[in-house]
């Protein structure tokens, strides 16, 4: 898989004027999975949506990222009440393949019936996707994102709101797409999680604070500065 080197150079993106990311600079390498954590109001979802093409930056720039990129977003943002079956809300990750006018054939539901089936919702085809429960709902994403085949992998909370055997599941996909050289960054919060799973951290309040193998960056005295700034931030707004 060609999985391009994603760079970003002096970023900021604004609010209203008002930074969410500012100045941020650094590379996430081919094939590594790297955990972007801070404290709330950080930027961190900001700079998922702006990898991703959602938001438009102010300044900087980010190269590697164009037509390559799968993207979870937090659970909270997902339309649950809008009426659709969760085979087609999965086979919604073929678009770029099929196109969005093109019908879905008998070999992209098989593909999107064996994701499901990969991610432990095997039955769930016909299942409207607002009875889903948040750990199924959070499943059956993953499987869209399996369709997506994307040599990018962008995860915001991806184990927000979801018991412990499913996130288990769940990140033991994040390893799997980890090993075939897919570049994963995942927004977390769980920095316990983050010292098991992610070599690499980049650890942020609006600005960078560190950016580097996890063990260096979760030390104490960056998440003292962090806090820090961070506070500052909250009281210059």
């Amino acid at each position: 898989m060609n999985v391009p080197a994603l760079s970003i150079a002096d970023l900021t993106v604004a609010y209203d004027r008002l930074p969410a990311v500012h100045h941020l600079s650094g590379s996430f390498a081919p094939g590594s999975l790297t955990a972007i954590v801070g404290p709330n109001g950080a930027g961190k979802s900001t700079l998922l949506k702006a990898i991703a093409g959602l938001v438009t930056p102010s300044e900087g720039r980010i190269e590697g990222a164009a037509g390559n990129i799968a993207y979870l977003p937090q659970l909270a943002e997902i339309d649950r009440g809008f009426p659709i079956a969760v085979i087609d809300a999965v086979s919604l990750g073929l678009w770029r393949e099929v196109g969005l006018f093109r019908a879905i054939t008998g070999d992209h539901v098989k593909r999107a019936c064996a994701a499901l089936a990969a991610v432990g919702l095997e039955g769930f085809e016909a299942r409207q996707v607002g009875t889903l429960s948040a750990g199924q709902l959070q499943r059956a994403l993953f499987a869209r994102l399996m369709l997506q085949d994307a040599g990018i992998v962008l995860l915001d909370e991806p184990f927000a709101a979801v018991d412990e055997r499913t996130t288990a599941d769940l990140m033991a996909l994040v390893k799997a797409w980890h090993g075939e050289g897919r570049t994963v960054i995942a927004v977390l919060h769980d920095l316990e999680r983050v010292r098991e799973g992610f070599p690499e951290t980049l650890l942020m309040a609006r600005e960078p604070i560190a950016w580097d193998r996890t063990e260096n960056v979760l030390t104490p005295e960056n998440l003292r500065r962090a806090r820090y700034v961070s506070d500052g931030w909250g009281h210059a707004a």
